[in-house]
């Protein structure tokens, strides 16, 4: 069977609407499909009411979380949409994020750029707005050509519309899927720019607050750090998940579906599905 447990439309910042996507999971043989949108679920009833052609559906989120002063994205499986802490978080992290959107334009305002928080807003429309949509203003403006021009100059790690501090700790994150029912799982732990040192630290602390699995596989990866990686999710006593983090079509490295499969040595967070 064909998983792909982690991915994105259009009510954060992919460009597929829900049905959009469940079309193009159909088109690529996909069994099972949890939609993580950043910070909601708003997603889930359109996925649901469009399924006519057998494909299991897993409700899923993917929650921006702070742990040592960094950006850490935790997606909740199988959690229930209709819980109301969790609906109280989503509250809070959207919240959250209007506000972060506010000090990214401050930010690159003082960088001699113009307000792009409005044009930002309009290309989020009812999704979760973040980086993605800023870099479509910046394209839209004509200061970069391509959304990477945008994340290497202005809003990738270290830059200045790198903001993540209004965001709930990994612990409390942690908390709320729980809460809902659902199973946390550490995304993409490779994308952290961390040292091995240090990522195992992370992964601890993570599993310390009650996570249970962790992202082995995160779209199209060298065979060596999926062998590293499962590694450190076998030793750490966590199940694997494996996603494509899908956001547009276009992008081979992230098409839904296309990632490479687990290793036989690691317990699928699927199993007891």
């Amino acid at each position: 069977m064909r998983f792909d447990l982690h991915c994105h439309s259009t009510c954060s910042d992919g460009t597929l609407t829900p049905t959009e996507l469940l079309q193009r999971a159909r088109e690529m043989d996909v069994d099972v499909l949890s939609l993580t949108d950043h910070d909601t679920c708003a997603g889930w009833q359109a996925l649901q009411a469009a399924n006519d052609c057998g494909i299991r559906l897993i409700p899923g989120i993917e929650f921006s979380s702070l742990w040592n002063k960094r950006d850490v994205h935790v997606v909740g499986l199988d959690i229930d949409p209709n819980n109301h802490i969790l609906n109280g978080a989503i509250d809070q992290q959207q919240k959250a994020r209007q506000q972060r959107a506010e000090t990214i334009a401050e930010r690159l305002r003082k960088k001699g750029l113009p307000d792009l928080l409005p044009q930002a807003l309009e290309f989020a429309g009812k999704g979760s707005v973040g980086r993605p949509h800023f870099a479509q203003a910046l394209i839209a403006k004509g200061v970069v050509n391509k959304p990477e021009q945008a994340f290497k100059k202005y809003l990738g790690r270290g830059k200045p519309g790198d903001v993540g501090t209004y965001w709930a700790s990994l612990e409390t994150v942690v908390g709320w899927i729980v809460a809902a029912g659902g199973i946390p799982v550490l995304a993409h732990p490779d994308k952290y720019g961390l040292t091995r040192t240090k990522l195992i630290r992370l992964i601890t602390a993570f599993k310390n607050a009650g996570g249970l699995a962790m992202e082995v596989v995160s779209g199209q990866q060298l065979p060596d750090l999926t062998r590293r990686l499962a590694a450190l999710c076998e030793a750490h006593e966590l199940l694997a998940s494996s996603g494509s983090d899908f956001h547009r079509p276009g992008q081979a490295w992230a098409e839904l579906g296309r990632q490479s499969a687990l290793p036989e040595r690691c317990r699928p967070v699927w199993e007891n599905w």
